[in-house]
């Protein structure tokens, strides 16, 4: 036991240090690609246009604060999300992997496992990526304007109840198909890639696995995250999007199949070197922990 509890502290302290120094780091492409996923139908002029079109914009009218918008809300989302996420995700390999009387390295291990911690961080940390997504999509054109991440807790609280914490929870857990789809191939790689000197192409086979699988589940799972976008992102009602069935018939209907891909190559930019970051600072604090 005193074992199993080393390791929950490792996970902890790993996952939650990497999912910070990423979160700081693409901050301004996770903005653009918000307010990209967030643009509807009838924009016109007034529309984000490209990745480098919506940074320059972005810093042309609110500088560089603009570029940081919802960068507290993110952090404190990250740390227990990526704390939360490793922990669940080695506890169920193993108790998986011994329940099943399979080993901790099979795919469907992998693939339970990875569907439960992260359908376990999304449900505990929902309201965070409400407010972060608020932050990030907030101008002088929305109509709420929130001061800071307790302000934003006491505003949705008091106008929209409990029920507004919890918008965009459904697309969230669809997205567990995302850690389905990228961890067991992160696993799957990293096996093919593995090298005993940990020093030198170790490190490399981790960029690489952590980046291939990013990718690949980002095309395959990416129209969720507009969905979640869209139903995070209403205040006011009567609202537009009810339920996703709804906004994806919706969105289908007013902007055609191409909507449910905004923002995607700006989420490939950030994501794709975002996770091989998030991944490598994990494996590497965890070698430096177990060295300790």
């Amino acid at each position: 036991m005193p074992f199993e509890l080393s390791d929950n502290i490792k996970n902890t302290i790993a996952g939650a240090s990497a999912g910070c120094v990423t979160s700081i780091i693409t901050c301004p492409l996770d903005v653009v690609k918000t307010r990209l996923q967030n643009q509807g139908k009838h924009e016109g002029v007034n529309a984000y246009r490209g990745t480098l079109g919506s940074l320059s914009r972005i810093w042309t009218e609110e500088g560089v604060r603009g570029l940081y918008r919802g960068l507290g809300p993110t952090i404190y989302g990250y740390l227990p999300t990526w704390s939360i996420y490793f922990s669940v995700y080695n506890n169920l390999k193993t108790g998986l992997g011994e329940w099943t009387g399979k080993t901790a390295d099979n795919v469907i291990v992998h693939v339970f496992s990875a569907m439960g911690a992260g359908a376990a961080s999304s449900i505990m940390t929902n309201p965070l990526w409400v407010i972060k997504t608020r932050f990030m999509t907030q101008s002088k054109t929305t109509n709420y304007h929130y001061k800071n991440t307790l302000d934003a807790f006491a505003t949705i609280r008091r106008e929209e109840g409990l029920r507004g914490f919890y918008k965009g929870l459904t697309p969230s857990l669809l997205g567990v198909f995302h850690v389905a789809v990228q961890f067991p191939l992160y696993e799957r790689l990293k096996l093919i890639l593995k090298s005993e000197d940990l020093e030198s192409f170790g490190t490399s086979a981790i960029l690489v696995a952590s980046s291939s699988s990013k990718m690949a589940a980002s095309i395959v799972t990416y129209p969720h995250e507009v969905i979640r976008t869209r139903l995070q992102n209403q205040t006011m009602r009567p609202f537009k999007y009810i339920g996703v069935i709804q906004t994806i018939r919706m969105v289908y209907r007013e902007e055609g199949w191409t909507a449910f891909y905004k923002g995607m190559p700006t989420n490939l930019i950030r994501t794709v070197p975002a996770s091989a970051l998030t991944i490598l600072t994990y494996e590497l604090i965890v070698m430096k922990l177990n060295s300790l």
